[in-house]
């Protein structure tokens, strides 16, 4: 009884010393560098050796609770050093942050997701309107193509198996880039905020093997891709001219150049804030189902 009222103690004291002002600010600021750290690890080599160091943790944890003192030294040794070799292994990707940053300006700062969504939805939607009028002559000349519309999950290792652009975003852009002599046409275009940002890119196949057997590696690659990350994939068929959209895993086909164009917007701009949640649920849901029914066809 007495160790749950001291307890409890701790707690008021704790509570009582609480200053709004800057206990609240000092929180804030650590769960956006949690958050942000987060979002640009993901989906890239970085994620894997985290996970791979956290591991590396809990063995060292075991290793001292059986006193098994050989594999402690030596991992200890390791864990001394730890921060020599995470600047190490991570210098890459420490580079590409502060570059990030470095890029930035104030008026784009995302805080916990949030931008300027004025400008952002300005963006997106001339780069989509773009994009769906370049897909529709793809389709009619039955050019190949494969685009990545990045979201959250920054798709760096991607980006670096192809060729950096960081263009301006046009139809005619997108139609060269695509066309059969260029020399990028064999890979995927990759579209970061609102811009073509490399080409030539080389995506992950999937490995479901319940997919439709007629289906090409383009479309392989796209199911891939969005099985890997948050990203948005679309295909223009090379031998029928028809439209296809990945998104989590699904594949939906014989997209119109019209339904493209709400698909996109629907995943790449905010959703309005006058929508309810329900509102909000039954369009997800629909899409969803739409997209299984697309599948099973």
């Amino acid at each position: 009884m007495s160790s749950i009222l001291n307890y409890l103690e701790k707690i008021g004291d704790a509570l009582l010393s609480f200053n709004f002002l800057s206990d609240f600010l000092d929180i804030l600021l650590v769960a956006f560098i949690i958050y942000e750290g987060i979002k640009l690890i993901r989906g890239s080599r970085t994620f894997q050796l985290i996970k791979g160091i956290v591991v590396l943790g809990v063995v060292y944890a075991l290793v001292k609770l059986f006193n098994m003192e050989a594999c402690e030294y030596l991992l200890s040794v390791l864990f001394e050093n730890g921060l020599i070799i995470l600047v190490v292994l991570f210098s890459p990707e420490l580079r590409n942050i502060l570059e990030k940053f470095g890029r930035r300006s104030f008026s784009n700062i995302s805080f916990f997701g949030l931008r300027n969504s004025d400008t952002f939805e300005k963006v997106i939607t001339s780069t989509v309107n773009d994009f769906c009028k370049s897909a529709g002559d793809l389709s009619d000349s039955k050019t190949g193509a494969l685009v990545v519309f990045e979201k959250d999950a920054p798709l760096q290792e991607i980006i670096k198996t192809g060729t950096i652009l960081d263009a301006q975003s046009s139809p005619e852009l997108f139609n060269g880039l695509f066309f059969k002599n260029s020399a990028l046409h064999d890979g995927a275009v990759v579209v970061r905020d609102g811009r073509i940002y490399a080409a030539g890119c080389i995506l992950p196949l999937t490995q479901n093997n319940t997919i439709d057997s007629e289906l090409g590696t383009r479309h392989r690659a796209a199911i891939g891709m969005s099985e890997h990350s948050d990203a948005v994939v679309v295909i223009v068929s090379e031998e029928t001219g028809s439209i296809s959209v990945a998104v989590n895993g699904v594949l939906t086909r014989d997209v119109t150049r019209g339904k493209l164009r709400e698909m996109l917007l629907d995943e790449l701009v905010p959703q309005s804030d006058n929508a309810s949640g329900k509102e909000k649920f039954l369009k997800k849901f629909s899409k969803q189902k739409d997209g299984d029914k697309k599948n099973e066809d």
